[in-house]
């Protein structure tokens, strides 16, 4: 028999300041005892036991590890996100981009999207148009490929994350140098500057044994793995995209370590769009996450109209204050491996006991 509990709590779990030589990840541990009454059968009991925290940062660039890339001032104002948007087609727009401190003190401010100015419900924040959104049509260039791809052995996901790696070895000559700038800025983490449990070390992978959650992250960086050893298939079956990359053939170029950064790069901003393409499903949206703040009861979510991305929001804001997307109907546990972190206000979450 299966029982399914819904998990609610009144706060979302924001991790402490501390100190940079700790690691940083969040997990809130759950002790469940099944009670046999001969009267009633059996009936759960939810211990919730203190979270746990940590705190982990990787030393390396996100998208291409262990090639830490010094900015000049110069270089950054020129690379600034939303200046180089405005300059290749953003219209006008209703945000701005703020920073705040990272946890540890080495590396650069966390940016985020903020209102501009005071928004109202049904408000349309900013509409990027698609000639700045990276989806696999725009990759790939042939929908047939995409798909081709995408129902075999490679996900959409490992697909983009190649790519920007390859962008990221082309540099300044690379269209889309500023965005993959601020993607190493972020590191794969959003708003709360925590990483996947896919990059943490076994030490504090061993703060989840006793959950399955555990299972879920192991099983997917096999995945993950896998993925790697299949990264040739796009080289071969897409080589004219990749003539223009003057580099050795995907696993010779890129270590695993290397390969699977850029994945939970990816994974932490992709956004799911509805009623559009294959192809276009799963898109990088700049001024998307990992800049947007995540939360599990907001009804505002990027979506496809005409020929860009929009988001409209669900609330009014005040100028100044974040801006909040809905990041879908996931259960904790899926939060916690795409994002780092879980919503103790989910209303989403549940937990499958079998009794």
């Amino acid at each position: 028999m299966e029982a399914s509990c819904s998990l609610r709590s009144s706060k979302f779990i924001s991790p402490p300041i501390r100190p940079p030589h700790h690691p940083l990840s969040i997990a809130s541990t759950i002790s469940i005892s099944v009670i046999r009454d001969p009267n009633f059968g059996s009936s759960l009991r939810l211990v919730r036991r203190k979270n746990r925290f940590s705190i982990r940062v990787s030393s390396s660039d996100t998208l291409v590890a262990g090639s830490r890339e010094v900015v000049s001032k110069k270089e950054e104002d020129l690379g600034d996100l939303k200046s180089w948007m405005h300059k290749n087609g953003l219209p006008p727009c209703k945000v701005i981009l703020k920073e705040k401190p990272s946890h540890n003190e080495k590396h650069r401010p966390i940016h985020y999207v903020a209102a501009s100015e005071d928004l109202q419900a049904g408000d349309a924040a900013f509409s990027v148009p698609n000639s700045l959104v990276v989806t696999l049509e725009r990759v790939l260039g042939n929908e047939t490929i995409a798909e081709l791809l995408t129902t075999n052995k490679l996900s959409e996901l490992a697909c983009l994350a190649l790519y920007l790696m390859y962008e990221k070895k082309q540099g300044k000559k690379s269209f889309w140098l500023p965005y993959i700038r601020e993607l190493d800025r972020q590191r794969g983490r959003g708003q709360l500057a925590v990483e996947s449990p896919l990059l943490w070390s076994e030490t504090e992978l061993a703060y989840l044994t006793g959950s399955p959650t555990k299972a879920e992250i192991l099983e997917r960086a096999e995945g993950i793995k896998r993925e790697y050893n299949e990264l040739d298939t796009v080289w071969f079956m897409a080589g004219s995209l990749f003539q223009q990359y003057p580099y050795d053939i995907p696993t010779e170029a890129f270590t695993f370590e290397i390969f699977k950064q850029a994945f939970v790069a990816v994974q932490s901003c992709v956004v799911h769009l509805q009623k559009v393409s294959l192809a276009r499903r799963f898109a990088l949206v700049p001024l998307g996450p990992p800049l947007l703040a995540y939360s599990s009861k907001c009804k505002a979510m990027l979506a496809a109209v005409d020929d860009a991305v929009q988001l409209v929001v669900d609330r009014p804001y005040k100028a100044g204050e974040s801006i909040v997307v809905w990041c879908g109907p996931q259960p904790n546990s899926k939060l916690l491996i795409n994002y780092g972190f879980v919503d103790e206000d989910n209303p989403y979450d549940r937990l499958v006991v079998e009794v």
